[in-house]
């Protein structure tokens, strides 16, 4: 309890005390008793109650979240400055003040029917710019401006919210939407949206003596029609994608046999290459050995005879052979003989026995 109302109800109760005195007085002047002690409390009463009547009707206390605007019966009618918080004095019975909040405030317009400053649908209705209409929900928070509260006084008095707020908000959206189309506003431009509409009602807002916290944009809704394509729009781009994905699976899995494949013929091309290298490694080997070897049996001619010989086993003594066959090889000559003399370990010459 401040202290303006505790004046208020001393004076209250000094007004009781008056009238008390003064129905004493009266009660004692019909029984034709003295008046003069009841005569006496009843002007101490009146007196009492008049100051104290005055008194409050002077005192006015502020609290924090307010501000008090003056109306006075002089000219111009009002105070050009509103009263700060605390407690303020007054002219009593030529002043009179109306307090306003300047704390936050909040205006949502809802299609839920128990959301909203108003029940029912208050959903704002827009149309857009390829003609489909939605429903937006919206929440203004705002607050009045201080400096601009006796101006706020004067042009609108307690009807800021119903005949400003409102209806500034519902035409500003509707022009905001329309210039967007249906999808835009649910998708890639839905903040571009909000950010716009914001701007523009804190413009508004402020030439009317109001400062705009914030702006929210609750929802949106379609109408049955458009929700209808909407759905059928997004199971068509899902069955899409999917069919996408099926593509890329299977090109996936081409691309990866032609892989396998590719290193397949790569490994069978490089085993073939290396196994062309390896006979050629060979063959120019061999035809060197073999140049070689000519080399040697073109200095040396015997030596083919002798390496024959070696190869054959330590222990042959007698070779025989056909006797119309030749010598596989030249036999060197091991020294002079005589006629019909055989060589020291040469093979008689006899003609195969036949057995009947």
């Amino acid at each position: 309890m401040n202290v303006a109302n505790a004046v208020k109800i001393v004076a209250s109760l000094s007004w009781l005390l008056f009238l008390g005195a003064a129905a004493i007085a009266v009660v004692r002047a019909s029984r034709r008793q003295s008046t003069r002690g009841a005569s006496t409390l009843v002007l101490i009463a009146g007196v009492f109650s008049l100051v104290l009547s005055s008194l409050s009707a002077g005192l006015v206390f502020i609290s924090p979240d307010q501000r008090g605007v003056v109306i006075s019966a002089m000219a111009p009618g009002y105070r050009s400055e509103p009263l700060e918080p605390g407690l303020r004095w007054i002219i009593p019975f030529v002043e009179n003040v109306i307090v306003y909040p300047i704390s936050k405030q909040t205006y949502t317009m809802s299609i839920a029917p128990l959301e909203g400053q108003r029940p029912g649908d208050d959903s704002v209705a827009a149309r857009t710019s390829d003609g489909q209409e939605i429903l937006l929900d919206a929440s203004v928070f705002y607050s009045i401006d201080p400096k601009q509260m006796v101006q706020v006084h004067i042009t609108w008095q307690n009807r800021y919210t119903d005949d400003l707020v409102r209806p500034l908000t519902r035409g500003i959206i509707r022009d905001a939407v329309s210039q967007y189309k249906v999808e835009e506003v649910v998708t890639s431009k839905r903040f571009e949206l909000v950010a716009q509409i914001r701007q523009t009602m804190s413009d508004k807002l402020n030439e009317n003596g109001l400062i705009l916290v914030d702006f929210v944009l609750r929802n949106i809704t379609f109408s049955p029609e458009y929700a209808a394509s909407v759905e059928q729009k997004q199971i068509a781009e899902q069955q899409a994608q999917q069919a996408r994905l099926v593509v890329e699976q299977r090109r996936q899995e081409a691309e990866q046999a032609r892989q396998s494949a590719q290193g397949q013929a790569d490994a069978v091309v490089i085993r073939a290459e290396g196994d062309a290298a390896a006979r050629l490694l060979q063959a120019e080997a061999e035809a060197k050995a073999l140049e070689l070897i000519a080399a040697a049996l073109e200095d040396s001619p015997d030596l083919l005879t002798y390496q024959y010989i070696s190869k054959l086993a330590p222990g042959i003594q007698v070779m025989l052979v056909p006797n119309d066959t030749p010598y596989l090889l030249p036999l060197p000559t091991m020294g002079p003989t005589l006629p019909g003399e055989a060589l020291p370990g040469a093979a008689p010459t006899t003609a195969p026995t036949t057995i009947p």
